[in-house]
């Protein structure tokens, strides 16, 4: 059972997202996939960044939107203080990046840039981590781990994503 567990996690961290979410219903009438592009896809590759594709969407007339990508990554830091005492401390980094404000073409069509993030470093998951004394020394025992990512397309007017892709 073990075995299958990883097997699956590794599955899926170097297979395309396939739970990407169109929700027609989140965009101006007769918004679509223009030809010869396709849903987004986020992969994760084996040092944890995440990068989403873009695509073009027709049919979404002057209708601005903003695409965004959210990472959230997880460690253990070890504090020790001066007389050896050891505090375990679980920190989080948030990584996230944003297309800025979209602007359809004259003809329609909404370009949707791709965008990744990258894994943050040992020294980034310590920065962000607080023990509980300033003086205590800081040691990463475990991380970064991938917590989950949020890939949203939102247009302007509309409270919910037209799309959305949630990952692990």
């Amino acid at each position: 059972m073990k075995n299958l567990a990883l097997v699956t996690l590794a599955a899926v961290l170097v297979a395309p997202a396939a739970w990407a979410e169109t929700i027609a219903a989140n965009g101006p009438s007769g918004a679509h996939y223009a030809s010869g592009s396709a849903e987004p896809q986020c992969t994760v590759d084996s040092s944890l960044n995440v990068s989403c594709t873009g695509t073009t969407i027709g049919g979404v007339g002057h209708t601005n939107a903003t695409a965004i990508l959210s990472v959230s990554y997880s460690g253990t830091v070890q504090c020790t203080n001066h007389g050896g005492q050891i505090v375990e401390v679980k920190t989080k980094f948030t990584d996230a990046t944003s297309s800025g404000t979209l602007r359809p073409s004259k003809n329609g069509q909404l370009v949707v840039p791709p965008l990744s993030t990258t894994a943050p470093t040992a020294q980034e998951l310590l920065n962000a981590a607080t023990c509980p004394n300033g003086n205590w020394t800081k040691q990463l025992i475990a991380g970064p781990t991938l917590a989950g990512f949020v890939y949203t397309v939102t247009f302007a007017g509309f409270t919910q994503p037209y799309i959305s892709i949630v990952g692990p």
